[in-house]
């Protein structure tokens, strides 16, 4: 198993360019199940989630080519097959985003219950009611998610939660769906905007995306287009923060600054100088040790659960005591028990975290138990005195593209050690 060897105590500074969001990818190459032609997609990460993406859309037979100028061709007019197998449904809970797409489209879809990262009860439940509310019949048997439709019939959808996939999901399913859906409780996300623009460029009629209520007219078909994935807002959060915790300077171009809102206005609370353009992001952090944030996580437009693990090495370095409170996934504190092993002092009760500011952090062999507690580590190791080695980095592979090599850039240390 692969580790990543992070020298500590360099500045991370530096021009850098942001990759495409996973979280936007993922759902859009699912959508491309609802086409009858080709899609092609550009700009997509070079992530094992996208590579999980694309195989287990090749085992139902879709055909996916690299273009010579590194974008992908996707076609998914004709499976061969409607079943997501457990063996790659395991490894990543996005994989749930192919069942609305099977369904309307092709009448049936067989989903083994996803796995993905251990960071809190994301149930799938919300799925399932909607989509039966769609007109769909729906069977757990045997680990696996069986659904079958004639054609789903557009109704009034309440999420008795709010769930970014089950937004997405069922967005896609009723694209095709016969009549008018109104979606309602739904994730305001941008990459729930992202998808409604892909659908509506495929021939969708969808309304309000952002919003308190999506409203969707189904169509025959959709047909296919050429898309640009958007930027990766919490990649773009999380160099931020390497530059603050490392007193740094860093510019992030291809970025919309209002997708990190909330993340910014806690950035500049830390001490740290923002400038923002249309398109780039720009941060001088000219105080030895940021100043003391709290944070409360809540869905988008508020704070993001994805941005928690790095302000909390943010808040550990900090000048005084921070606190943290965690409101999305109720398993999302794992990295404070290694964050404490390199000389952090924080404290948890229940969902809130409390964080004091200490003076030095130390290098030390530490073990990663999702993506964004990964990147909260290797964060750590940056701003720590001698050498971290962080351990289960294919959670990082996840997520980050190049994440080493980007740092490395940048000022860091870091090597890739082989398994």
């Amino acid at each position: 198993m692969e580790k990543l060897l992070i020298k500590g105590g360099n500045t991370i500074s530096g021009t850098i360019k942001c990759s495409g969001a996973k979280n936007a990818a993922l759902p859009m190459i699912a959508a491309t199940i609802l086409c009858k032609e080709s899609v092609v997609l550009r700009n997509l990460p070079f992530l094992q989630d996208i590579t999980t993406m694309f195989e287990l859309l090749g085992s139902m037979g879709a055909q996916i080519i690299l273009n010579e100028d590194m974008d992908f061709t996707i076609s998914s007019n004709k499976l061969s097959d409607t079943e997501a197998r457990y063996e790659l449904v395991k490894t990543m809970r996005a994989s749930i985003l192919v069942l609305g797409p099977l369904v309307a489209r092709y009448g049936k879809a067989r989903i083994a219950l996803p796995g993905g990262c251990a960071i809190g009860s994301r149930p799938v439940n919300f799925h399932l009611d909607a989509l039966e509310q769609l007109g769909a019949k729906i069977e757990l048997k045997n680990g696996y998610i069986e659904a079958t439709a004639d054609r789903l019939q557009g109704t009034r959808v309440k999420f008795d939660g709010i769930t970014v996939t089950g937004t997405e999901n069922i967005m896609m399913a009723a694209a095709l769906a016969e009549g008018t859906s109104y979606l309602t409780n739904v994730a305001k996300e941008p990459e729930i905007v992202d998808l409604a623009e892909m659908l509506n460029a495929m021939g969708a009629n969808i309304k309000g995306a952002g919003t308190d209520e999506i409203i969707i007219e189904g169509v025959e078909e959709l047909t296919g287009v050429t898309f640009d994935i958007p930027a990766d807002r919490i990649e773009a959060g999380t160099y931020l923060a390497a530059a603050v915790v490392t007193a740094g300077d860093i510019r992030i171009d291809g970025i919309n600054p209002d997708r990190l809102k909330k993340v910014l206005e806690k950035l500049a609370e830390t001490g740290a100088e923002i400038t923002c353009t249309d398109d780039s992001i720009s941060l001088s952090m000219n105080l030895d040790k940021p100043k003391p944030v709290d944070i409360t996580t809540a869905p988008f437009p508020e704070f993001p659960t994805d941005m928690q693990a790095q302000f909390s090495v943010i808040s550990a370095m900090a000048d005084g005591v921070s606190n943290i409170y965690e409101n999305v996934f109720e398993n999302r504190f794992m990295h404070i028990q290694e964050l404490n092993r390199m000389g952090c002092d924080i404290s948890v009760q229940g969902n809130h975290a409390l964080v004091k500011g200490v003076n030095t952090l130390y290098g030390a062999e530490v073990m990663a138990t999702d993506l964004r507690a990964s990147a909260s580590l290797i964060l750590a190791g940056l701003c720590a005195e001698g050498d971290t080695i962080v351990d289960r980095i294919y959670h990082i592979d996840r997520g980050y593209e190049r994440i080493e090599e980007k740092l490395n850039y940048l000022g860091a240390n870091i090597l890739r050690l082989p398994s």
